[in-house]
């Protein structure tokens, strides 16, 4: 028999072992043992990724514990307690912060990648969300803010520690007993280390050439001014005394000896330290910049970049952006005018138009208390008209209210228009959609509708009160303030009432949701004709009014706050059309099968997570699903 080469040389081995030594054969039980022992520590450990979960979460709080009361979270949650602590912003405690969470990150991305998917997932997003809060290391500038990540400047005109510290007290610390208000005393106590610390890096910033645009300061300045005041006039002070006055378990002499404490914390500590402030203010706005974008910072081109992946979620460009922004203002322009023409208003550019519109008298409310009132109740009115239908497209609904709140007069003249504040985790405070009553003119009744889907339901309110509901998720997860998930998610739900018949017979309503619309296109004009194209203020402030014939007033403000916040306003826009992009995607794909309520439910059960994140969850779950049907 002919042997090959290869059985020539198994043979000759076997017979070379025969005239040797005959090898120790290994011990299968020590090697098996081995070999686990390898694949265990290689392994993924859950109970070790909860340990850097908790950990960031507690470093984060403590750091952050006016969020914390915002949130109504428990001591164990933060680790300590916190009820009595108030925010510590200066350079060496924002250093210390970010370290932290950038090792953290780190931690996580050094672990082995999980098998089951649900703790992938986890593990990925919960990396990503510290990393977002180590910031930009290339910049030391700026700080952290629990919602919007690094932001340039500690001080500006609508929010940031000057604006967010007074306002947690008024809005996330109730008083129902002696301790509380005990602890709400504490923090006034607290105020002036907390406000000079807020001092300190807005000065180590302004040294390093980090100065806000001086319309910014202006505007922050009067602001400050209003917390200066040392009386019982001052917001922080009624606000305590109203709070304790119904607390009934406190008899009225230990009610005035509270409010005898608050009335000296006020004029010594909080007063004082909030003039500091307008002192050093004042004495920063003649180098304030003239530019209006943040390029003129320096490396600001760099901070932009940084923000648009942040805030913005793309790889996109800033020209690629501004240019999609350009294409979406034509088409929905378009849209506008067919609306208007059959409507009878033939004359003038779209932006005209809508101006004249807004001066019509049937769609304004009256500048009085009684007008405000019957706005507020027409807003819980389409919250109401919404509630009916909305189970024709979700199928899951949060278990936290929302209501709505005038924005404070305190702060009015610099915030925007509406906005929403998130319900505490355990439901004691509801979510909370702010409108803005400055200006009544800027709340035209046909823009109402639109606003209301967006910063209620199903809206802000339905998508992070959802995501607070998830408490299989690491807490972190569930707070995730993911800007073009959520920002998106608003103005995609603004299309939703459109699809669900909520503006059926109602022509300027629907114009209203078109001008909302085309007023996020135009953001991504503007944000990045200020950041990357060096437009002036006045420039954009222009553009935006005669594209969209919003109200001057709104405009100034909405141009400033994209000042202040270089590449938020870009979330908007992209998020929608993301979110539009891949249902489009799942209903091609699934054809008869697409469930628009599952589709839904696919977005929002799973938390806020990045756009890449969210684009794979929709693909895998497509693919499941046609999985699914071809083996039934």
């Amino acid at each position: 028999m002919r042997l090959s080469l290869l059985s020539l040389a198994i043979a000759s081995s076997l017979l070379l072992t025969q005239c040797t030594e005959a090898p120790v054969a290994p011990d299968s039980s020590a090697s098996k043992a081995a070999t686990a022992e390898q694949a265990q520590a290689a392994a993924f450990s859950a109970e070790a990724a909860q340990a850097v979960y908790q950990e960031a979460t507690q470093v984060l709080f403590q750091a952050r514990p006016l969020s914390a009361s915002a949130y109504n979270l428990s001591v164990e949650q933060v680790g300590k307690a916190y009820q009595a602590d108030m925010d510590i912003y200066n350079s060496a405690a924002e250093a210390e912060l970010r370290s932290k969470m950038a090792a953290l990150a780190a931690k996580l991305l050094a672990m082995p990648q999980p098998t089951d998917a649900q703790q992938a997932d986890n593990l990925a997003v919960m990396a990503n969300i510290l990393n977002f809060y180590a910031g930009d290391s290339r910049f030391p500038q700026g700080y952290i803010d629990v919602w919007m990540g690094h932001s340039p400047f500690i001080i500006n005109q609508i929010n940031g520690p000057t604006i967010d510290m007074a306002g947690a007290l008024l809005n996330s610390h109730p008083i129902n007993n002696q301790t509380d208000a005990e602890a709400y005393l504490s923090r006034l106590e607290k105020f002036g280390p907390a406000l000079k610390a807020v001092s300190d890096k807005f000065n180590t910033d302004v040294k390093n050439g980090f100065i806000p645009p001086r319309v910014l300061l202006d505007k922050a300045r009067p602001i400050l001014q209003s917390y200066s005041d040392s009386s019982t006039n001052h917001a922080l002070y009624k606000d305590f005394a109203a709070k304790v006055d119904k607390v009934a378990a406190l008899n009225p002499e230990q009610k005035q000896q509270l409010l005898q404490k608050a009335a000296n914390l006020i004029s010594t500590v909080v007063a004082p330290a909030y003039q500091q402030l307008v002192n050093d203010v004042v004495a920063t706005l003649p180098h304030g910049h003239s530019e209006a974008g943040i390029w003129a910072q320096p490396n600001g081109s760099d901070f932009y970049a940084y923000s648009v992946k942040q805030l913005g979620d793309t790889n996109l460009t800033p020209d690629q952006i501004h240019q999609i922004g350009l294409d979406e203002v034509a088409r929905i322009s378009q849209e506008m005018d067919s609306i208007l023409k059959a409507n009878g208003y033939h004359e003038g550019t779209v932006g005209d138009r809508m101006t004249a519109l807004n001066e019509e008298s049937r769609f304004l409310y009256e500048d009085s208390d009684e007008g405000r009132a019957q706005l507020l109740s027409d807003l819980n009115g389409y919250i109401a008209e919404m509630d009916k239908r909305i189970g024709e497209q979700f199928s899951t609904r949060p278990p936290y209210n929302v209501e709505v709140r005038r924005i404070p007069v305190e702060i009015q003249d610099s915030a925007p228009g509406g906005q929403y504040t998130s319900p505490s985790i355990d439901g004691s405070k509801p979510g909370i959609y702010w409108i803005n009553l400055a200006d009544m003119k800027a709340n035209a009744k046909f823009d109402l509708k639109s606003l209301t889907y967006h910063e209620a339901n199903p809206g802000h309110h339905w998508q992070i009160a959802l995501n607070l509901a998830q408490d299989q998720l690491p807490l972190l997860r569930r707070l995730a303030s993911y800007n073009a998930y959520s920002e998106g998610w608003g103005l995609y739900s603004e299309l939703v009432a459109y699809e669900m018949g909520m503006y059926k017979d109602d022509a300027f309503g629907n114009l209203g949701r078109l001008k909302a619309e085309l007023f996020r296109a135009v953001r991504l004009v503007v944000d990045t004709g200020l950041h990357a194209k060096k437009w002036s203020r006045e420039q954009a402030v222009q553009y935006m009014a005669q594209t969209t014939g919003t109200a001057s007033s709104d405009v100034i403000s909405e141009i400033e706050r994209y000042m202040a916040w270089p590449g938020q306003a870009l979330g908007y826009k992209l998020g929608m059309l993301k979110i539009v992009e891949l249902r489009q995607f799942a209903k091609t794909e699934l054809g008869d099968t697409f469930d628009i309520r599952a589709f839904h439910d696919l977005v929002l059960l799973t938390g806020a997570v990045p756009m890449a994140v969210l684009e794979q969850k929709v693909k895998s779950w497509v693919a499941a699903q046609k999985a699914s049907a071809a083996a039934n």
